[in-house]
């Protein structure tokens, strides 16, 4: 069960990113007009305190830019980020470090988020001596073992002296998970974070994930498995091209999908009884260029359920049901 506080503890509103696409120097020369990535358009959510919010869709959606401008690892064009009830969005270098303590980031690849050169207690003490915190060395090796405790690395003194290339995947993803909560974040930022791991250690990284939440963590987890998005998240917000086009308690948007891309990544998703049959949804085609982003609703181009307005009507979240959507036809 979530603990949720009344204030949001990141508050997104009407986000915008947009990359500049280089023209070349004939471009340049003819005065051709700049183009832009559309990356991000418009996307607004929160993450309360020990809530596990997932950001799902295909690759190429936008997901990541949008967990890297939460970050400020990236710029925003336009759009508020509230952190805490702060607003962060133009806070310069100087202003952001204080923050960064507090919002943690773990990588896709375990393989490479962590230095082959430091050993297990050095890569998790390194954040400390970043942000000088920890006291002295003896201090310091006290909230390292207590980190490798809390990600089920036990006895901590056998992983200690220990480097990278000994460890199995699994194992370098909870040495990376506690390299982030080390420094005692409130929010924490996992981008893909089983994916690059073998199916049998998923579900214990997930389960660390969701104990971390239950003991107040707000987490925003970035996947392309709605599968696992069920499982673990409070709330689930299905982004396409940019946008989010379903949102919504995450039981809510598993059981009664209302945009047709939701339905189409449902109706891939195995089932646990194999006498249950569904009806899969190919989509046609592949996410159109996010440079040249389509007329209308953005996913027209692919949708089995488009109508002429579809071309025409660019939809914005609506209520559907106990959740929302951005569909004309819902």
């Amino acid at each position: 069960m979530s603990q949720n506080g009344s204030r949001p503890l990141i508050a997104v509103e009407d986000l915008v990113v947009r990359y500049p696409v280089a023209r070349g120097l004939g471009g340049a020369l003819a005065r051709r007009p700049k183009r832009f990535v559309h990356a991000v358009e418009g996307v607004s959510f929160t993450v309360k305190r020990g809530e596990l919010v997932a950001l799902v869709g295909e690759s190429g959606c936008g997901k990541t830019t949008t967990a890297q401008a939460v970050l400020r690892l990236v710029e925003p064009v336009s759009g508020r980020i509230e952190f805490d009830g702060g607003d962060i969005t133009t806070l310069q270098t100087r202003a952001l470090r204080p923050l960064r303590r507090r919002m943690q980031l773990i990588y896709q690849d375990p393989y490479e988020s962590l230095d082959p050169r430091l050993s297990v207690r050095a890569a998790v003490e390194e954040p400390l001596l970043i942000h000088g915190l920890g006291g002295s060395k003896a201090e310091r090796r006290e909230h390292v073992r207590e980190a490798l405790a809390r990600v089920e690395l036990n006895p901590p003194e056998l992983f200690l002296e220990r480097y990278p290339h000994e460890l199995s995947g699994g194992q370098r993803q909870r040495v990376a998970i506690a390299a982030s909560i080390v420094l005692g974040p409130d929010l924490l930022v996992a981008d893909e974070p089983v994916s690059m791991l073998d199916v049998s250690v998923r579900a214990g990284i997930l389960n660390l994930l969701d104990r971390l939440r239950e003991a107040g963590l707000g987490i925003l987890m970035i996947t392309h498995d709605l599968s696992t998005a069920a499982r673990f998240a409070d709330r689930i917000a299905v982004m396409y091209l940019g946008r989010i086009v379903e949102e919504g308690p995450a039981q809510s948007v598993i059981r009664d999908p209302q945009h047709p891309y939701t339905k189409a990544l449902l109706s891939v998703v195995p089932r646990r009884d194999p006498r249950e049959r569904s009806k899969r949804e190919i989509l046609s085609g592949e996410a159109p260029d996010a440079v040249r982003i389509p007329s209308g609703c953005r996913f027209h181009p692919r949708c089995p359920m488009a109508i002429p307005d579809c071309k025409q009507i660019d939809p914005a979240l609506e209520p559907a049901g106990d959740h929302q959507a951005a569909c004309i036809r819902v």
